[in-house]
């Protein structure tokens, strides 16, 4: 398995991806919607599934000794460690935040507890749509991100216009006492990611043994 997700990060991998990734740091940035953050989050693996595509890379990947499942395996883990890597990556930049810019982000909503929860959500989501559909047919790369992107960036829109609602304000806070207010939300963004991401790699890996290459 470790074999295969080397080849995915050598050989299939758009340097969009890397880039995308890296994006991550955007919540240092003044007045900026962080939601886009997500968004980058699933521009890159798509990027790269459009790549794979144009390079026949799973019917490269199909020639080699490996069964079907665990080339779903690897594309579905590529993700995750993308995405995953993203976040990671905008934890210190985060935190460095309060200190350089403890004003607030009158954009939209703080990259405080909530903000990660409703990622982990909004990544589920794509995720589960684009791997399944893509998977149908291991080629229509396009129709799967379209299908996955609009929930996705729903998702979004729903996150930043919320923290502008009195009532839901507290989702906007980095004051220690509400931020644990704001911990079952990322506690049931994780869960619902893991599962969704279990569940789109049983199904796509489903839907790719019938798929005739």
């Amino acid at each position: 398995m470790f074999n295969l997700l080397y080849k995915e990060l050598r050989l299939a991998t758009h340097p969009n991806l890397y880039i995308f990734t890296l994006l991550g740091a955007l919540v240092i940035v003044p007045a900026y919607p962080y939601g886009m953050v997500f968004i980058f989050g699933c521009l890159g693996p798509y990027i790269s599934f459009m790549y794979g595509r144009e390079t026949n890379d799973i019917y490269y990947t199909s020639l080699l000794p490996v069964k079907k499942k665990d080339t779903v395996k690897a594309k579905v883990l590529l993700i995750v460690l993308a995405q995953m890597t993203q976040l990671l990556i905008s934890l210190p930049f985060a935190v460095l935040r309060l200190y350089v810019l403890p004003d607030g982000n009158p954009a939209g909503i703080e990259a405080n507890l909530a903000y990660y929860g409703f990622g982990f959500i909004i990544y589920a989501i794509f995720d589960l749509i684009f791997l399944t559909q893509f998977f149908k047919t291991a080629y229509k790369v396009g129709k799967a991100f379209i299908l996955a992107i609009i929930p996705a960036t729903l998702g979004v829109i729903i996150m930043e216009v919320l923290v502008h609602i009195p009532k839901f304000q507290w989702l906007d806070s980095v004051e220690p006492n509400i931020i644990l207010q704001q911990l079952p939300i990322l506690i049931l963004g994780i869960i619902f990611y893991i599962f969704s991401i279990l569940l789109a790699f049983r199904i796509s890996a489903k839907r790719f043994q019938q798929v005739d290459l």
